[in-house]
């Protein structure tokens, strides 16, 4: 068994609510990683990072990103720094995999940069902006080699990239399903 699909994306690139969206449509059920690890955990992610820190957080992640992706035959909508694990990457090869691209601006608008400290562990402390600005630089060249499909989310309403994704989707499962085919084919 595996997801339908995996969403993947930074910070603020909409996941969460993508993710919703998308199993509904297709009429399947959503698992948020994020949400899964406070469940398993009793606590929450900041809590989490605050009396355990980061790498604690990052093993546990690994473990519930590796159980969803083998067991789970839904959406899953991964963290946004789940992506960092070179175990998680080689678990989505042959997934489909839907990055939700959003520029650092947007991101920062999205996020709220400065306030989003108290929910976003990895942006406290220091300068949230130039730490967005970063974990960008770090995580894009990972969200991009891991995806199978590439969604904008900039200046989009949830709706419009639900329907972006749904295409996508659909075009990817056509092109499959004729690959497919033409290699059940009969040889003259």
């Amino acid at each position: 068994m595996s997801p339908r699909l995996v969403l993947i994306g930074p910070p603020g690139a909409g996941k969460s609510t993508i993710g919703r969206r998308v199993a509904n449509a297709l009429d399947l059920p959503l698992l948020d990683t994020d949400a899964e690890i406070e469940r398993v955990t009793g606590r929450t992610i900041p809590e989490i990072f605050s009396q355990d820190g980061e790498p604690a957080f990052r093993e546990i992640e690994e473990e519930v990103v590796a159980r969803a992706l083998d067991t789970h035959d839904g959406v899953v909508s991964l963290g946004g720094g789940a992506i960092l694990s070179e175990r998680t990457r080689a678990r989505l090869a042959g997934q489909t995999v839907v990055y939700l691209e959003i520029s650092v601006s947007e991101g920062l608008r999205r996020t709220g940069a400065v306030g989003a400290a108290g929910t976003r562990p990895l942006l406290a402390g220091g300068d949230p902006a130039q730490k967005y600005r970063d974990l960008m630089r770090r995580r894009r060249p990972l969200y991009r080699q891991a995806a199978t499909i590439r969604v904008r989310t900039d200046g989009r309403s949830p709706g419009r990239v639900v329907q972006q994704v749904l295409a996508k989707l659909e075009a990817a499962d056509t092109a499959t399903s004729q690959t497919i085919s033409e290699d059940r084919s009969p040889t003259p």
